[in-house]
């Protein structure tokens, strides 16, 4: 297999897994104390800071192996 190939599903399961974590985090944090309508909220919002995040990342990354920065 290839290795950019093999680098890339690496990093798709480590982004996998790092939004889950995210949102577990939250639901064990304020699981029980608010509404489920309002954990869901924030479990959304909290990933969509995580795939903001990762998506920074990955620009980055491909910023630095094309020799820009």
């Amino acid at each position: 297999m290839n290795k950019l190939i093999q680098e890339i599903i690496i990093y798709l399961i480590i982004a996998l897994s790092s939004l889950f974590i995210m949102s577990y985090a939250v639901h064990m944090l304020v699981g029980g104390l608010v509404s489920k309508e309002t954990e869901h909220l924030l479990m959304i919002v909290t990933c969509l800071i995580g795939v903001v995040a990762i998506g920074f990342m990955v620009w980055d990354v491909t910023q630095r192996r094309k020799g820009i920065k």
